[in-house]
């Protein structure tokens, strides 16, 4: 039981809103490897995609980040150089969460989409460092996680190359890309749900069905006995079966809508410039020498400046499709008929990719907010360094979950806008690859208990695509911004932690 006295329960709660603190700085940075690309690709508006994201982080948070946080909590560490001194242990954590928080932030404010593993792998070497000298920390264990950290962008940028290689030569780039979708909309459904499938659903379903007691009372009650597997892949094959018909039904539907818009912009009725009338309609007579209706006196246009002359609007660039002045984004090309069809298409595909994507970040990243947390309840518990039998608790898991939901909802448009528009300009087509990519990539390593990056993993996800669509596409000094962060989120969360142990160690 936790220790309930006043002052211990005071200092529990003081951590424990230190670590939710954490948490919002995680949810407000990381929220762009979820949903970045979806609101660039203009598949999701900013809010839908906070709604979603926070309910999925959430739930990704709670159902699976448990293993991560304890691969963070005790196997960066030597436990031999803290087992005869938990306290120390104790302070240390703390100033892991004071020092991530504190970079997390700078981070957010400037909209950089660093690593909060990094963060947290850093800020508890550093602390380890200083408190235990340099064998206190676990290097075999920092070494495999720092390959995780250089594999990730490879892995996933390799497999958003290669999802987004097979869409463009087999959808986008044919004669017939319309009848192409329809073809490979049923492979699109079932490569979706089989990444989800074979990686979560597993899990979902012994937390649903097992631990429930569901599958024992339907084998008691009825006599069947359900194997787990045939239970995953039974839900996985409905949902892709599902999916494939919706997605039929849109297609069809939004393409009957185009082409009946088609064919009323083909029979308006003739323009007459002449005399600035819909000849069978009557309309009054537009002057072009001076920009007014005649008989209305409205105030005339200035087609040299793009202004109305008398109100001084703002000069619209026609070549640009700008307000030269506001900066209003480009107007991007319009895309034939059967291509916008595609990315609509493609946009739904997205919008379930991300949903993927923001569950796989709230089970990996969870861990980086929660697991000094985790650390200290046990420790305050127990009053040992956290053992081979340390678990989790839910409590811990549901507020990091909270936190990551509060944070992106009030600081996530930053990192929103470097990952979604400032790395390349993304269609859905894309978005979705890079989303796919890096869902599968992230979701295995939490399957494995690996603290990947998922800012690596969709970065990398996001370059894998730009490289197919032309290297001239990507935007490095973008890239470069990034990378830069990356490198130095290390030594400035290890320093931070640091200075935090030894200043809260004098004082204490």
């Amino acid at each position: 039981m936790l220790n309930t006295s006043q002052a211990a329960f005071g200092q529990l709660v003081a951590i424990a809103a230190l670590a939710l603190y954490v948490a919002a700085n995680l949810g407000a940075n990381d929220v762009a490897n979820s949903m970045g690309t979806s609101v660039g690709s203009k598949a999701l508006t900013l809010r839908q995609a906070i709604i979603v994201a926070g309910i999925l982080e959430f739930a990704g948070a709670v159902l699976f980040g448990k293993g991560v946080s304890e691969t963070l909590a005790t196997g960066v560490v030597n436990a031999e150089a803290f087992a005869a001194q938990p306290q120390v242990f104790l302070i240390g954590m703390v100033s892991v969460l004071a020092a991530c928080g504190i970079w997390l932030q700078i981070a957010t404010r400037r909209g950089l989409p660093v690593s909060s593993s990094h963060a947290v792998v850093g800020a508890i070497a550093g602390f380890s460092w200083v408190a235990a000298g340099i064998g206190a920390v676990d290097w075999p264990t920092i070494g495999t996680i720092s390959l995780t950290w250089l594999a990730t962008p490879v892995a996933s940028g390799a497999v958003a190359a290669l999802f987004y290689s097979l869409v463009k030569y087999s959808i986008l780039d044919r004669p017939d890309p319309l009848d192409q979708m329809r073809e490979w909309i049923p492979w699109l459904s079932a490569a979706v749900l089989s990444i989800f499938g074979i990686i979560v659903l597993p899990s979902v379903v012994d937390v649903a069905f097992v631990q429930t007691g569901a599958i024992a009372l339907v084998q008691d009650r009825l006599g069947w006995n359900i194997p787990v597997h045939d239970l995953v892949i039974g839900i996985g094959g409905m949902g892709a079966i599902v999916l494939t018909q919706i997605s039929w039904k849109k297609l069809a539907s939004a393409g009957e809508k185009e082409e009946g818009r088609e064919k009323k912009e083909e029979g308006r009725k003739p323009f007459d410039f002449a005399q600035g009338t819909n000849k069978e309609e009557g309309r009054k007579p537009f002057d072009f020498a001076q920009g007014t209706n005649k008989e209305e006196g409205r105030k005339p246009f200035d087609f040299a400046q793009g202004t109305n002359k008398e109100e001084g609007r703002k000069p619209f660039d026609f070549a640009q499709g700008t307000n030269k002045e506001e900066g209003i984004g480009t107007n991007s090309p319009t895309l034939p008929l059967s291509h916008s069809l595609i990315e609509q298409q493609m946009a739904r595909f997205q919008v379930i990719s991300a949903c993927f994507v923001a569950f796989a970040h709230g089970s990996n990243d969870v861990g980086n907010a929660v697991a000094p947390l985790a650390a200290i309840a046990y420790i305050r518990r127990t009053g040992s360094f956290p053992q081979s039998d340390f678990s989790v608790p839910l409590w811990i898991l549901v507020l990091g979950g909270v936190g990551i939901i509060v944070g992106l909802s009030i600081w996530g448009k930053n990192v929103i806008a470097t990952v979604g528009e400032g790395i390349i300009e993304l269609q859905p087509s894309g978005g979705f690859c890079a989303e796919l990519a890096t869902a599968a990539t992230v979701l295995l390593a939490s399957r494995l208990g690996l603290p990947v990056s998922t800012s690596h993993a969709l970065v990398g996800a996001v370059v894998g695509v730009g490289i197919v669509k032309g290297w001239k596409s990507v935007r490095f000094q973008t890239l470069l911004s990034i990378g830069s962060a990356w490198l130095v989120t290390i030594p400035i969360a290890a320093g931070l932690a640091a200075i935090i142990f030894s200043i809260a160690r004098s004082i204490l």
